[in-house]
């Protein structure tokens, strides 16, 4: 993920809006996945209200959760359960 990608993706999620349609008007080339935190054992990449944002860096044979935003082609949204 570039720069400008993760500032646009920040923005977002930190206005709430974590929905799919948003998130591919602003970011058409970006994978999502959503699951329950309680799913994942990483420290997530930020947190956000209801839930954390994962980076994935899909470009080896298997995904894997990543800290380097230049290594993300993808994100994974965890929902916390209250």
């Amino acid at each position: 993920m570039q720069p400008a990608e993760l500032d646009t993706l920040h923005d977002l999620l930190a206005a709430g809006r974590s929905d799919g349609p948003s998130l591919r008007a602003a970011l058409p080339q970006l994978s999502v996945t959503r699951c329950d935190a309680g799913d994942l054992d990483d420290t997530p990449y930020r947190r956000y209200a209801g839930f954390d944002l994962h980076l994935v860096d899909g470009a080896g044979h298997c995904w894997q959760i990543t800290r380097d935003p230049a290594a993300a082609t993808g994100i994974v949204l965890a929902r916390q359960r209250p």
